[in-house]
């Protein structure tokens, strides 16, 4: 198992993967990541992400989400694109569909940044 590779944690848990500062990532482990830094590098899918992480409850139905300035088709290709990162999960309920944050995604993103860890 790939010391990046998102896994879903306990909440007492603390993400396991070493600072970029503390060892050469992997092909894998460097596509991954990268893949999840692109998604959220377009303006609008960083609101729909930052929307979902600070939305009660820990996850968001779309009718609450999608007033970012784009068409609701475009709010669906975003979401999708964040949904191919690794990104979120979602569930569909009825005619309305739920985001979440994938669990360990923030953790994971954050103590690869960090030089102290």
């Amino acid at each position: 198992m790939s010391n990046l590779e998102l896994t879903v944690l306990k909440p007492e848990t603390v993400a396991c993967c070493p600072p970029i500062t503390s060892a050469e990532l992997s092909v894998a482990d460097s596509e991954k990541m990268a893949a999840m830094f692109k998604a959220l590098s377009d303006p609008v899918r960083l609101r729909l992400f930052s929307k979902i992480a600070s939305h009660p409850g820990g996850e968001a139905c779309v009718c609450d989400i999608q007033d970012v300035g784009v068409s609701q088709p475009t709010v669906s290709h975003h979401l999708k694109k964040l949904r191919e990162a690794g990104l979120l999960s979602s569930e569909r309920r009825g005619t309305w569909v739920y985001y979440r944050i994938e669990p360990s995604v923030l953790a994971t993103m954050s103590a690869m940044l960090d030089r102290h860890s």
